[in-house]
Order: C-alpha cells, then structure tokens, then sequence
C-alpha cells in the first residue's frame, strides 16, 4: 500500500496509456498527486504509463474502463473504491479527468448511425455518466476537467468532422452548465480543448502519415504541433489548487492554432 499523506490528492485520469491521457497523469503525479489511470485496449501501454510515474517516485495504479459502455460505471466505481483503500488508505478522489476517446474523421455523406453513436457514446454520453457514477466519489472543492477539442471553435472547421465535433461540443455545453450545478460543493468543471497533438488518435495517424504534421504545425501561432505534456501540464494546473478561482471555461490549449 502506498502510504497517503494528510494532504495528497488522488486523480482519476481517463484513457491514460497513451497520449495526452498519459501527459497528465505523469504531470499530475509530478505534483505530488496519486493518480488512477484507465485503460482501455491497451494494458500494456498503461502499464508503462504506472512505471514512469513510479519511477519518477509517483504514486499510480491502472484500471480497465470501457467508456462506452456506461452500464459498467457502478462496477467501475466499486473497483476504484477498493483500490483506493488498498493503495492510499482514502475513500475520496479530488478529481476526475475525462480524457479517454478516439479521434479520426468521418465525411458526413459518409456517416452511418453505428459510426455517429460510437462517437455520442464514447466521446459524450461515457464522460457525462461516468461523471456522475464518481460524483460521490469525489472531494468536496475538488476538480473535473474534460478534454474537448479545437474543432469545436469557430476556425478549425475541417470537412469530415461534423460528428467528433458535435460531440465535443455537446461535452462543452454539458461543462458549462455542470460548472453551475455542482458549485454547492465547490467542484470546478472546466474543459480543454487540444489542437493537433502528437497521439495515438486516429490510429496513430500522425506516424502513418508524417506528411501532414507540416501543414498542422503551419498554421500553429508557434509552428509545431503539441506534445502530450504541453497539454498534459495545463491539465495538472485545472485540477491543482492552483486553479481554485477558475471554472465553466473552455480553455484552449493549442498553441495558437487557427488564430
């Protein structure tokens, strides 16, 4: 059992074997934080993710999580209740970091329903409920931060991605108005929203297609695309204490993409 000071925070972050998932977690633990992170299809990459964290003397441990499947929520809730007392001696989370998801475009001629209720079931109904199954879960004055996305914002309208957009908008609106309600028991809700980032979305695209990383950095105010801990570090400030003064914002994290 790792051994829980007065004073430390524990951190769910949401698809964290890779990516910006994996960003946050290491920069969050690098705070001092313990941090639970999920996993989906990828253990192996979770596993490394735990590693580093520890390695670096961190606190983590891994859990499986399918998103989309929200009616497994309460049996998730269960297992990181237990796991919390195993390994902090706690019963409380500060806060939850929705991160896990899927990227890849899809034209709107060619969308189906399966393809359009894949991205409502992973990327806005499995945040939104799986909020709501932690909610008890999470500490008084805590945090949730929920990764949006840049396509939502006037400017980076690309053709193919009317569907992930919508649903990251929806999740935008959903942090507005959770802002409010949840602010009887001081929880900050805030989303951010990443541009083109070095990850493994869109099966791992940027690595099957280098090519294209030339033109995303162009129009980039700093002529590069983001790395997971550009992003990953912006996430461990929204759920510090830090950001204490700070909820209701889509905050953009992109390195000035499509000003």
């Amino acid at each position: 059992m790792n051994e829980q000071t007065p004073d430390q925070k524990i951190v769910v972050v949401t698809g964290a074997s890779s990516g910006i998932g994996r960003g946050a977690a290491i920069e969050i633990a690098a705070r001092g934080m313990g941090v639970v992170i999920t996993y989906n299809a990828r253990p192996e990459g979770a596993e490394r993710t735990v590693e580093e964290i520890r390695e670096n003397g961190g606190t983590a441990v891994a859990l499986p999580l399918d998103i989309s499947r929200s009616d497994t929520f309460p049996d998730f809730a269960n297992a990181l209740a237990r796991v919390l007392r195993s390994e902090w001696g706690a019963d409380r989370v500060h806060a939850l970091v929705n991160n896990a998801g899927f990227g890849g475009g899809m034209s709107f001629e060619e969308m189906t329903e399966d393809a359009f209720d894949a991205y409502y079931r992973v990327l806005l109904r499995g945040p939104y409920f799986l909020t709501q199954a932690l909610l008890p879960l999470i500490d008084d004055g805590g945090a949730i931060v929920n990764t949006s996305s840049s396509s939502v914002r006037p400017g980076d309208t690309e053709p193919g991605y009317s569907g992930y957009a919508a649903m990251k908008g929806g999740l935008v609106i959903a942090t507005r108005f959770l802002a409010k309600e949840l602010a009887g028991r001081s929880i900050r809700v805030n989303s951010i929203a990443p541009g083109p980032t070095r990850t493994r979305l869109g099966d791992n695209a940027f690595e099957r297609f280098p090519e294209v990383i030339e033109g995303l950095a162009a129009k980039t105010a700093f002529g590069r695309i983001g790395e997971p801990a550009d992003v990953g570090k912006v996430i461990a400030f929204l759920v510090s204490d830090d950001s204490a003064w700070i909820t209701g914002q889509d905050i953009q994290a992109s390195g000035g993409y499509a000003l």
